[in-house]
């Protein structure tokens, strides 16, 4: 099942606004790169592999955005469930390339700078730069190649999840009880999933598979975005608060853990939403394998070890309460990073759309 959690359609970025969700299923539709950052920034789209997908269609956006008009100058339908052609109409013949080139380079900061963990997001800007900074006849060209790119870099992450989900579905038995953390379905990649893509996968498979799904505290992305996943594939779920995943291992009720990531390092130290740590150590500690699901597009192989990953903090108000609802004094001080690292060793496996790595671990090529 394939989710339209990000896509292109006549210059603007649809996408499905997550922090609604479960109680309202609402698409919605930008039309100006401060509307894709704030909906990075917002957390309207989130997971590393889907903002990879909405940076690069951010940069079409910043085009349309400028000389778009009353018309469209990318004439476009792609996405996750379809194979649209992507053209272009209407782009101004006096539009010089160094024009487009300043209106994207203005962009591309601008969105690299929405959320600094995930790679993808900085990964996908890269391969979009690559495109705009090479050599083109004209504006048009540069702005038609840039156009391919990103809906390449889109079909290329909806086809790696689903080999990542068919290849740790091997790793998963008929009956078995997996324990997730955060979401990582549809809703975080460009519309199939890593950690629970795999899940999905083993269940297409003919597996019968039950989800534990952590909470996830302090914005429940477990309790609010991965049930509500499950629910949709017909997979069992039973949602938990985070504090109770030790004792769920400790009672020998969970196969294994299943996380997804936003950083890899190079020598498999990951970075993902907070409180994975926790779940890692628990899980070492009670003889479950645990295993990290990401598309390799997540891997930083630049980045020797996790410490050298920028860890980005959030506001304090969402620890001190949630959808209005006041948990805490709001003049208190609250910590409230968003993610963690949690050291190679403690990793049973990575799985990518390459395979099933092992130990030791050396992503450096």
């Amino acid at each position: 099942m394939i989710l339209p959690t990000v896509r292109l359609v006549r210059g603007r970025v649809e996408l499905i606004d997550q922090t609604l969700l479960p109680g309202e299923y609402r698409i919605i539709s930008l039309a100006t790169v401060d509307g894709v950052c704030e909906a990075i920034t917002r957390l309207r789209v989130r997971g590393a592999p889907a903002l990879g997908v909405a940076g690069a269609y951010g940069l079409v956006v910043s085009v349309e955005e400028r000389w778009g008009g009353d018309g469209h100058i990318v004439d476009a339908s792609t996405g996750s469930n379809d194979s649209g052609q992507a053209h272009l109409e209407g782009l101004p013949p006096s539009v010089s390339i160094d024009e487009v080139r300043a209106v994207l380079r203005d962009a591309a900061r601008r969105l690299g700078a929405t959320r600094p963990t995930a790679v993808n997001l900085a990964w996908a800007i890269r391969r979009m730069e690559g495109v705009y900074e090479s050599v083109h006849a004209d504006a048009r060209a540069l702005v038609a190649a840039l156009v391919i790119e990103a809906v390449e870099i889109h079909r290329e992450d909806v086809a790696m999840c689903l080999r990542l989900g068919n290849n740790g579905a091997e790793l998963l038995n008929d009956g078995d009880a997996v324990l997730t953390h955060c979401n990582t379905g549809g809703l975080a990649t460009g519309g199939f999933g890593t950690a629970l893509g795999v899940v999905f996968a083993a269940v297409e498979s003919g597996k019968r598979i039950h989800v534990f799904a952590d909470e996830t505290r302090p914005l429940l992305q477990g309790a609010r975005l991965t049930a509500w996943e499950c629910e949709r594939a017909r997979v069992p779920v039973t949602v938990l608060v985070d504090g109770a995943a030790a004792s769920l291992m400790a009672a020998g009720r969970v196969a294994c853990a299943i996380v997804g990531a936003d950083r890899i390092a190079a020598n498999g130290d990951t970075a993902n939403k907070i409180g994975t740590l926790g779940v890692a150590l628990a899980a070492r500690r009670f003889g479950v394998p645990f295993y990290v699901a990401a598309p390799s597009s997540t891997i930083d192989r630049a980045l020797a070890v996790g410490s050298l990953i920028p860890i980005e903090e959030r506001s304090p108000d969402e620890v001190r309460g949630f959808s209005g609802v006041v948990a805490a004094p709001v003049s208190v001080g609250a910590y409230n990073p968003a993610f963690d690292v949690t050291p190679q060793d403690l990793i049973t496996a990575i799985i990518t759309e390459a395979g099933v790595h092992t130990p030791p671990f050396d992503f450096r090529k």
